[in-house]
């Protein structure tokens, strides 16, 4: 089965969401991405033990960054699934793709284009 989800959606793996770091995230959105979301395992079923719970907790970080200086932190977001769940990923690929479209571009990349202008 293949699956469909926008093409806009860069998926950049990781041996355990734990391992993604608020930095992570917010360079992401720093260097142009309009969203970024991180996929992990089911609550309590991380191979590397508490992985998905250290990734929430950073995912929670980085939003109320954003919300700080006002760029949304609704632009980043957390979501569990098991490996078997794939039409699951592809839907959470589109409702991510649709969230970011009602927030609109990333004001930092308006920013810049304004200062290139």
């Amino acid at each position: 089965m293949r699956l469909e989800y926008p093409a806009n959606i860069k998926v950049i793996r990781a041996p355990c969401t734990g391992k993604i770091d608020v930095i992570h995230l917010l360079r992401a959105i720093e260097k142009g991405a309009d969203g970024a979301y991180v996929v992990g395992c089911m609550e309590g079923e991380c191979l590397y033990n508490n992985g998905n719970f250290r990734a929430k907790k950073r995912v929670l970080q980085a939003q109320k960054v954003l919300d700080s200086v006002g760029m949304g932190g609704q632009r980043v977001q957390m979501y569990n699934l098991s490996s078997a769940e794939g039409p699951k990923f592809a839907a959470f690929a589109r409702e991510m793709t649709e969230k970011i479209r009602e927030l609109g571009p990333n004001p930092m990349k308006l920013a810049k284009k304004g200062e290139a202008a």
